[in-house]
This record gives C-alpha cells, structure tokens and sequence, in this order.
C-alpha cells in the first residue's frame, strides 16, 4: 500500500518541477511580478541567466554569447540587493511586443527600469531591459552588442 504512495509522490515532484521549467505569463504584468517575487538560484552551469525562464529565446542566445559584458544584477541594476515597493505602470501591448516600467527600491537607491516584452511560445517573456537614469544609461541589448 505505501508503494503506489511512494511512486505518487515521487510523479508529483517531477511534474511540478517540470512545470516551474516551462512557465507561460498570460500578461505583462503577471511575468514581471513573478520576475521580482521568485528566490532566483545562481545559473545552472548550461543557463545563460539565473532569470532563463523570464528572457526571450533572443535574449537568452545574447547572454550565451556575450554574457561577460554584463558584470551585474539587471534586475535590480546594481550588484545585489533586495527589491522592494515595487511598482507597474500599465503596460502598453503592440501585438506581440509590450513595454512598461518598474519602479523599486534597493537598499536605499531608487530605481527605474523600461522593460521590453515579447509574446513567445504562448506566454510574454522579458526581451530587453534598460535604465535611461542617470549618468551612465544602459539597455541590455546594447551591453549584449545587439
């Protein structure tokens, strides 16, 4: 009677685990909050990013290939910290692409970032990053050479 049990268990794991993998955000905005919200892991060894799961196929072959240009944290655009009274704007969608700001706090540095946003495989994924604040602007896809 515990074997069925065991092997219940062990499928549900492997199910959920594979579901974390294959993520798909039906709104901008549902990506972007889970984006800030998740406990990210240091990159597997094979993943461009800890954040693989959140960027575009484009983005995540850039970061392959030139992922030595970026000596920091995108996300928060520093080199560590927490992200805190994170804020949205609306996005605005054409077709395919979307873009918006978020607005946070990191430590006590504030910060704006313009993201822009692809629809692909069914979900919308983070295709560019940029943050036009400041002395030294900087879009990912540029330090990436795209």
């Amino acid at each position: 009677m515990r074997m069925p049990a065991i092997v219940f268990g062990l499928l549900f794991s492997l199910l959920a685990a594979a579901g974390a993998e294959a993520r798909v955000y039906k709104s901008p905005q549902a990506l972007i909050k889970s984006l800030y919200a998740d406990t990210i892991d240091p990159a597997e060894d094979d993943a461009p990013s800890p954040y693989s799961a959140y960027f575009s196929d484009a983005l995540n072959e850039s970061l392959t290939a030139n992922g030595e240009a970026v000596d920091f944290d995108p996300i928060l655009a520093g080199q560590d910290g927490v992200a805190s009274n994170i804020q949205l704007s609306p996005p605005i969608v054409l077709g395919n692409t979307a873009e918006l700001e978020v607005s946070f706090r990191n430590g006590k540095r504030s910060a704006t970032l313009f993201y822009t946003l692809v629809r692909e495989n069914g979900g919308w994924k983070v295709d560019d990053i940029a943050d036009q604040s400041g002395d030294d602007p900087w879009s990912l896809r540029d330090l990436l050479g795209q």
